[in-house]
């Protein structure tokens, strides 16, 4: 017997599951994250310790765990980097919860861990190279080629939040400055907060009431959300000119708009090298489920 157990460490919250072989769910359960390093270790690890003790496997049955965190584990220092969640960055996190909980922690990448979920039965299933986007307060992405995560030498396979918005208008120039350090990363301008900001503003992180406005007429949110669109289909036919995965598949609060499947495909068409295009975007299937799932997956490959 196989139990796989994911977490999915957040911001806000740490959730586990445990999966039997067959990806049934066993167990699942949510807790606030902390703040201070060793806290978040500790309530990791009182996760696993009390679901274990909840499944009382059967002697023999075999454990593994998969860890998905907003951000990656150098493999030049082995110190977790460019992570949202700011108290993990420069720990050894791996070789830590390694000592406390005995054996091998997998971690991986949370947008990653959604590519993951995703290809193996969820809107990616069945296709060979699967690109799949987190669009919300942040913006990231995953690949699997023929059911395995690419992660790269340098683990940023997929960090295409970072990449530039290309086909800059002037009207567009000089541009914005995104908190990495760089100008014009696609982060500021398609995650949520950042269209909330092309739309109504400095100041307005929320966009979540943007397309109920435009739907009632407001011109503010139209504009927005045309803008959203134009940039997003850009970044995708610039991907797709790139890697030509089989299928699109979106994470997020954005996701749940209507523009990203209505509007863009027709917009890519022009930008995409080629005379006969194949355009399949779609919405992930278990949500913001996808990275707790996939992290129990981490181990499916060996």
């Amino acid at each position: 017997m196989w139990i796989k157990l994911g977490l999915d460490l957040g911001g806000t919250k740490t959730e586990i599951v445990a999966m039997d072989e067959a990806g049934r769910v066993l167990l699942r359960r949510r807790r606030p994250t902390p703040q201070a390093y060793g806290e978040i270790l500790g309530n990791i690890v009182g996760l696993v310790t009390e679901a274990e003790a909840e499944l009382r496997s059967p002697p023999g049955t075999r454990h593994t765990i998969g860890l998905g965190i907003p951000g990656s584990i150098s493999p030049a220092t082995g110190l977790v980097r460019n992570a949202n969640t700011q108290e993990l960055n420069g720990n050894p996190l791996d070789r830590d919860l390694q000592a406390a909980l005995g054996r091998e922690v997998r971690i991986m990448n949370d947008a990653n861990c959604l590519a993951v979920s995703e290809a193996a039965d969820g809107a990616g299933k069945g296709y060979g190279v699967v690109f799949a986007i987190i669009l919300g307060t942040g913006v990231g992405a995953g690949i699997v080629v023929h059911g395995r995560a690419l992660d790269g030498p340098n683990r940023i396979a997929g960090e295409w939040g970072h990449s530039p918005l290309p086909w800059m208008k002037p009207e567009e120039l000089p541009g914005t400055r995104c908190w990495c350090g760089h100008s014009n990363c696609l982060e500021t301008y398609l995650s949520g907060p950042g269209l909330a900001v092309d739309t109504f503003g400095p100041g307005q992180r929320d966009a979540s009431s943007i397309e109920q406005k435009a739907a009632a007429g407001d011109p503010l949110a139209r504009a927005g959300l045309a803008r959203h669109a134009d940039r997003l289909a850009r970044a995708l036919a610039n991907l797709v000119n790139t890697l030509d995965p089989d299928v699109i598949v979106l994470g997020g609060g954005v996701s749940n708009m209507q523009h990203p499947y209505r509007e863009v495909p027709r917009l890519m068409e022009p930008l995409i090298f080629g005379d006969s295009h194949s355009i399949n975007i779609v919405q992930a299937k278990h949500g913001d489920s996808s990275g707790v799932f996939g992290a129990a997956r981490l181990w499916d490959h060996g």
